[in-house]
């Protein structure tokens, strides 16, 4: 059965939207030395965050470092640095 054209699914990328990581690969190794490629994919989280200077909630798929990054230097300069680089917010 083929989904309706009201239902399409988006499928999100496995990128973080503010360092970027993306999954990179590798291989897994077994005990006899047998390489089989793989792929290591970055620890990405769903995160809502209350933006106070425009008075808005906006959904941001970040990595465990990108959180860290804007712990330590905020939410608006990391918004604002986002945006100064193309992305739309």
């Amino acid at each position: 059965m083929l989904p309706l054209p009201s239902e399409k699914k988006i499928i999100m990328a496995r990128v973080c939207q503010v360092t970027g990581k993306r999954p990179i690969t590798g291989n897994t190794v077994s005990h006899s030395n047998i390489k089989t490629r793989r792929r290591f994919l970055p620890n990405l989280q769903k995160k809502r965050y209350f933006l106070a200077e425009e008075d808005k909630w906006i959904t941001l798929k970040l990595s465990s470092e990108a959180i860290r990054t804007i712990n330590k230097n905020g939410l608006f300069s990391v918004v604002k640095k986002m945006r100064a680089e193309g992305a739309k917010i």
